[in-house]
């Protein structure tokens, strides 16, 4: 009999008392246009509770040590199994971590050299770059040497008075300042190029003079360390984690990185690089590429080794089945972008023997060649045929169509959705008269009349990554999108070889918004500024009033317009302010007012509406009709970035850079995040830019935005060293007949399931 997840009354967010039924066992796929609600939904409500429910099971002791989940805005949700969630944030960006070690992948071959590794040196953590016993001591694990930059850092025409230290934390008046001019060893007058040897030495490396510093509370006694030595101990020999972004992206200008001499960037001892297995060391196996790796270790005949190479192969063929046979064991999960990291996060779950669970995805074909999808689907189904209920967050036709159940919330976004508009089959939904449905039946038709090219950029001989050697002409003046199957060079091609030669492209690129409650999408965009600025002038007063993070908040919640109160081991509660009532501002900012509105009634506009309020204002107007642009009309400018759904944050960026006066604009994967029926208003946008003049560069997998290009160049033939080669350049109607071509087989595909036609 069939069980089901049952949820009565959802009112998270912008869902309208929802009821439904969602099948266990099976794939559902909730799918909608962005802001629709689908998030709410899976991630607010069915995650949120069931992590909340399995939290509660433990002590209160353990439940301080834990994530806390709210209790969802829901009559009742029953039938809950535990979830696992599997979504967009990238991995870890620690330095320390890679493909290897984030998977438990590295763990076992380090197992597999410390039993039949020759000469024996130890255990498995004599191989590991994270344990002293095992890493290269000239580096401490990391692979490269960092060094402090000295001629960056010093302005030798000044004087310490002068600003001579160049970097931040050492500006005129910081407390490390004062340990130079306060030490009595220097003429703080003095410019440093008339320094001598002596005391140029003793500024860079000096140690062991006493100084005392002035303080509140009386001197303040410490050793005296040479620049370069405090330096390298406070930014460089601290694990960057422990560094702010700011602080991070401060301290790259003044430092020179270097691959590490001793161990030749392998992070190993010596002794770990001493032991092989079949002629190969540890370092040697960890830097192939999964495909590659996999027969290598096939080879190992040794008896003992056999349930470790078993369970190697096993896992790193689940890597290989999603796609990133390109990758290595050694690649740092910085380096990875949302997609792979998405898909690496699954791979730790297809071993597992645990049944009867939720598994929960947000959006995984993001990044994904049509190709990898077909893969991505074979995944899904097999975690929903070991007895798990798999929910998905999802705008690809291709996963949709493999759904055993789908429900399309909307109708639209915003306050204009949050309802259920189809429960049931695909064939119900290509029936329907949702948008899900309309765009699934319709698709975007190939374009038959390309632009001429007003002239070309040319890449020559680019040898990046695994690029051989290409030399290729990006047109001017059209509309070109760079495809390929991922780890093909595609990236690698136009971020690290073509913007570092064009720096005034404006580029949009996946990197994340800061979603922070106080964020929104006037102060993000800038228009807060502005509207500050029109309350001010028309009320005579100071900006800063009307600002909810400085004068203005309200004194009781801080600008925050909610009360949060901990309850300690219990779960904390949020309640609007009683004093502003969520309006956030104080009562005397409310009764100022510009055109008969107050700052909290402006706030409270959808983009729709304030473009009628604000059409009269040429420094405010453009950048609300670049939200409206990207189909964000119905967001109101004071709503929370944290409420925003990934495909929106994406959108908003993109808003951000439409209004600025750009000739060449480059953007990777735009469509990351869209409802199909969305993609028109985008390709729209960028007809509009290329018609304005600019050359428009988007790296996309997306078939719609492949079938309006106006010229292609694919990527390929396959991802890592078997990629990184130009296969095919034309037009889309050329790919078609381009027999060598992965993308040009899938378009042909997409063409013939209804993903549109030719242009009349």
């Amino acid at each position: 009999m069939q069980e089901y997840i049952v949820i009565k009354g959802a009112r998270e967010n912008n869902l309208k008392n929802v009821s439904l039924r969602i099948p266990k066992r099976k794939i559902t796929i909730f799918t909608g246009v962005s802001g629709s609600g689908k998030s709410s939904i899976v991630f607010d409500t069915v995650s949120a509770e069931a992590q909340r429910q399995l939290s509660e099971t433990f002590t209160a002791f353990i439940r301080n040590r834990l994530p806390r989940y709210g209790q969802p805005d829901a009559d009742a949700i029953e039938n809950l199994s535990t979830a696992i969630v599997i979504d967009q944030r990238r991995l870890g960006a620690n330095s320390r971590s890679t493909v290897g070690t984030i998977t438990d992948i590295y763990s076992l071959l380090r197992l597999l050299f410390s039993r039949i590794g020759k000469p024996y040196i130890g255990y498995s953590h004599a191989f590991s770059f994270n344990d002293p016993a095992g890493m290269c001591p000239e580096c401490d694990g990391m692979g490269r040497s960092v060094s402090l930059d000295v001629h960056r850092l010093f302005d030798k025409s000044r004087s310490l008075n002068e600003g001579a230290i160049l970097f931040p934390v050492f500006a005129v008046g910081t407390w490390y300042w004062k340990t130079y001019t306060l030490s009595g060893l220097f003429d703080n007058d003095k410019k440093l190029e008339a320094y001598t040897e002596e005391e140029w030495h003793t500024l860079l490396y000096g140690k062991g003079a006493k100084i005392a510093l002035p303080s509140k509370g009386g001197p303040v006694h410490s050793d005296f360390e040479g620049v370069v030595d405090k330096f390298t101990r406070l930014f460089i020999k601290r694990d960057s984690s422990e560094l702010s972004e700011k602080t991070q992206s401060q301290v790259q200008r003044f430092i020179r990185l270097s691959t590490c001499p001793r161990c030749d960037g392998t992070r190993l001892s010596q002794a770990a690089l001493s032991c092989r297995i079949n002629g190969l060391n540890i370092a040697e196996h960890a830097a192939m590429e999964i495909g590659e790796l996999i027969p290598v270790l096939r080879e190992i005949r040794d008896p003992v080794a056999a349930p470790i190479v078993s369970s190697l192969t096993e896992r790193l063929q689940h890597m290989v089945d999603m796609g990133l046979d390109y990758l290595s064991l050694n690649r740092e999960t910085a380096t990875l972008s949302g997609g792979e990291s998405q898909r690496i996060k699954m791979v730790r779950h297809l071993s597992s023997s645990l049944i009867d669970m939720i598994y929960i995805f947000d959006e995984p074909s993001i990044g994904l060649h049509p190709r990898d999808v077909h893969r991505l689907n074979g995944l899904l189904r097999k975690l929903r045929d070991k007895g798990n209920t798999v929910l998905v967050v999802e705008h690809d036709r291709d996963v949709i169509h493999i759904a055993d159940h789908i429900v399309d919330v909307g109708p639209r976004a915003g306050a204009e959705g949050g309802e259920i508009t189809y429960e049931g089959g695909l064939q119900g939904l290509l029936q329907s008269d949702t948008l899900t449905g309309q765009a699934m039946r319709q698709g975007v038709p190939m374009k038959a009349d390309y632009r001429k090219p007003a002239g070309y950029m040319r890449i020559a001989d680019a040898a990046l990554h695994n690029l051989k050697n290409v030399t290729v002409d990006i047109p001017v003046g059209v509309l070109t999108v760079v495809t390929g199957v991922a780890g093909s060079g595609k990236s690698t091609l136009i971020n690290g070889v073509f913007l570092p030669a064009h720096p005034d492209a404006v580029v949009i690129d996946q990197s994340s918004v800061n979603t922070s409650i106080r964020s929104n999408p006037a102060t993000y965009t800038g228009l807060m500024d502005e509207i500050r600025k029109c309350f001010a002038r028309s009320n005579k007063v100071n900006a800063s009033l009307f600002s909810f993070n400085s004068k203005g908040a309200c004194p009781e919640c801080q600008g925050l317009g909610v009360i949060y109160t901990d309850l300690a081991f219990m779960e904390g509660v949020v309640t609007v302010c009683e004093i502003c009532e969520g309006k956030r501002f104080k009562d005397e900012v409310l009764q100022y007012a510009f055109k008969g509105k107050s700052i909290s009634d402006v706030l409270a506009m959808s983009v729709r509406q304030a473009l009628q309020f604000f059409q009269d204002h040429a420094t405010i107007r453009p950048t609300l009709q670049a939200l409206y642009d990207v189909g964000l009309d119905y967001l109101t400018l004071g709503q929370p970035l944290s409420t925003l759904s990934g495909g929106e944050c994406q959108r908003l960026k993109l808003a951000c850079e439409l209004h600025k006066k750009g000739r060449i604009y480059v953007m990777d994967e735009p469509t990351t995040g869209l409802h199909m029926s969305d993609i028109g208003h985008l390709l729209a946008i960028l007809e509009r830019l290329v018609e304005g003049g600019s050359t428009v560069i988007v790296i996309e997998h997306n078939p719609d935005m492949i079938k309006q290009a106006d010229w292609i160049i694919d990527m390929g033939p396959e991802g890592g060293h078997k990629g990184g080669e130009v296969v095919f350049e034309g037009t889309p109607r050329q790919i078609l007949d381009a027999s060598h071509s992965v993308t040009g087989s899938y378009l042909r595909e997409s063409l013939g399931k209804g993903g549109g036609s030719f242009e009349a």
